[in-house]
């Protein structure tokens, strides 16, 4: 009888391990997906824009996906509102200066050798990873 339990138990017991090692949670670590929109427009910095010409899908509530090799999406949201930076680091004594449009928004992902950028539905972008100011994923559109 004992036999006819383990023969009737272990299959349905080993198919539960296997599942479990399919459901387990993968380690996330969590950063900064940092994009500067490269549309050089002259104003006052750290006020809040948007992309415009061929980037006015980067905008406040803009749907993102971070994704990795395989398509697979390993963060998403809406992006928040864009803030001016400066395009160039040094003093221009004025007001309003060329920048461009920087949207940072954290995100939790899975260690992959890549990822990848969708904004709106359009093609995916290339992230580098870049630890100059904490763990970031950073693009420049056009790069």
């Amino acid at each position: 009888m004992r036999r006819l339990l383990a023969a009737l138990l272990l299959p349905s017991l080993a198919a539960g391990a296997l599942t479990a090692c399919d459901d387990a949670e993968e380690a996330r670590s969590a950063m900064t997906v940092r994009v500067l929109v490269r549309d050089i427009n002259i104003r006052p910095e750290g006020v809040e824009c948007a992309g415009t010409g061929p980037y006015t899908h980067f905008h406040n509530r803009s749907p993102f996906q971070v994704i990795d090799p395989d398509g697979r999406t390993l963060a998403e949201g809406a992006l928040p509102s864009g803030t001016s930076v400066a395009t160039f680091k040094e003093d221009l004594e004025v007001t309003r200066v060329p920048t461009y449009c920087e949207f940072a928004v954290p995100v939790t992902v899975a260690d992959r050798s890549a990822y990848r950028l969708v904004v709106d539905g359009h093609p995916p972008i290339a992230l580098t990873p870049n630890d100059s100011e904490g763990p970031a994923l950073v693009a420049v559109v056009p790069s």
